[in-house]
């Protein structure tokens, strides 16, 4: 076997036992203050939580990923989220949690999101051919979709079976796994030119400066950030959407969350397989399209139509791979590999603070507009960003030198 291929396995059992636990962990969280307060706005708070540090370190953390060792960089990451799994499982095991304790622990959480991410995508082109880019993101999403199927149907049966400090345990275990992992594989660090010499804050100008200078990624970029900012409040609000519009159950919540992720396997396994030599734009402006279609559907839904919501969202789960995989890739193929690190966290962070914006107003506005609306109206908005991208002629001209 090829000598990236045997790094990539190790890499993705790891990974894989993280991914799965941190799942079970998360939609353990969702359920259990979904179930204690059933308020939009108390769940929107806690995703704000999670995602607030990670957009304001994010510029920040891509300039030290780049600086330092990738794989230490991930080990250490990992850690400091297990260490937070493990306090959040200890308030639990003595019965003294608040839903003040969790914000802040979940804030804690996405610091080591904030190194991990970015470290972990900017690494994959160090490691593997240019012409597996695709197909190497099509099988992260497949993990991450088989994660999105067993996180929720374990989470509500070990949530039923066990107390909530022991489903928090599994995720302190699922961490270890993959730092376990990740001391057997060697990952080259890129050239620093001097990085160490220069100051953060001028690494940091250097990172928008190269994504600037792309003017057609830099559009991509951008309107991935106005789309995000739409599907992110439909991803909170998506147990309350079961719970209040379908009059759902805990099974019918975690039974939503499992098809989603069905979709996702489904699509990633797709992709795979074809990895296909089409532009890469058209797949992501297609996928958009019927994301946002199938969103706006599910938002005229009746109260009776939860059947047809589950097939929706199985359809959503399948375009997914279809925008992220190409959008991965095409980021990795079009910046050198020093600058991988920011380039990833400066997106990752400008496209959490619109988004963080859209959970607050949307958490506001669930409760007089409907959960139902939010849906119509945020999927509506995402078609007509898809014309928009299509509008703009170097979106248009993407790929026309082959990628």
């Amino acid at each position: 076997m090829i000598d990236w291929k045997k790094k990539f396995i190790i890499i993705w059992t790891g990974q894989l036992f993280s991914i799965l636990s941190s799942s079970i962990a998360q939609f353990a969280v969702v359920l259990w203050i979904s179930l204690e307060t059933g308020s939009a706005e108390v769940l929107s708070y806690a995703t704000i939580a999670a995602l607030l540090p990670q957009a304001l370190l994010g510029p920040f953390a891509g300039v030290f990923v780049d600086r330092w060792s990738r794989k230490w960089t991930m080990i250490g990451a990992d850690s400091f989220v297990a260490l937070c799994s493990g306090i959040i499982a200890l308030l639990f095991y003595l019965d003294v949690v608040e839903l003040w304790q969790i914000y802040i622990l979940l804030m804690f959480r996405s610091i080591g999101g904030a190194f991990h991410a970015p470290a972990m995508k900017s690494s994959i082109p160090l490691l593997a051919p240019e012409s597996e880019l695709m197909r190497i993101a099509a099988v992260n999403q497949a993990i991450q979709s088989v994660c999105s199927i067993g996180g929720p149907a374990l989470g509500a049966i070990l949530l039923l079976s066990f107390d909530m400090s022991m489903v928090m345990l599994l995720d302190v275990a699922g961490a270890f796994i993959a730092c376990t992992s990740l001391l057997f594989v060697f990952i080259p660090n890129p050239k620093k030119e001097l990085l160490s010499a220069k100051g953060v804050m001028n690494d940091m100008a250097e990172g928008f400066k190269v994504i600037l200078e792309n003017r057609g990624i830099s559009w991509v970029m951008a309107t991935e950030v106005l789309i995000t900012f739409f599907v992110l409040p439909i991803v909170a609000l998506m147990p309350l959407m079961t719970l209040q519009n379908f009059s759902g159950t805990a099974y019918q919540v975690s039974l939503i969350e499992v098809l989603f992720g069905i979709g996702m396997l489904i699509g990633g396994i797709l992709l795979g397989i074809w990895n296909p030599k089409i532009r890469k734009i058209f797949l992501i402006v297609s996928s958009y399209f019927f994301l946002g279609f199938t969103l706006a559907l599910s938002g005229l839904l009746p109260s009776d139509g939860y059947m047809i919501f589950a097939i929706l969202t199985v359809v959503q789960g399948i375009v997914i791979p279809f925008y992220s995989g190409p959008f991965t890739s095409l980021l990795q193929t079009q910046f050198k590999p020093n600058y991988l690190g920011r380039v990833f966290a400066l997106f990752d962070s400008v496209s959490l603070f619109p988004s963080i914006i859209g959970l607050l107003v949307t958490s506001f506005m669930a409760d007089s507009l409907g959960i139902a609306n939010i849906f119509l109206y945020c999927g509506i908005a995402i078609v007509l960003t898809t014309v928009l991208m299509l509008c703009i002629p170097s979106v248009r001209n993407l790929g026309k030198d082959g990628f």
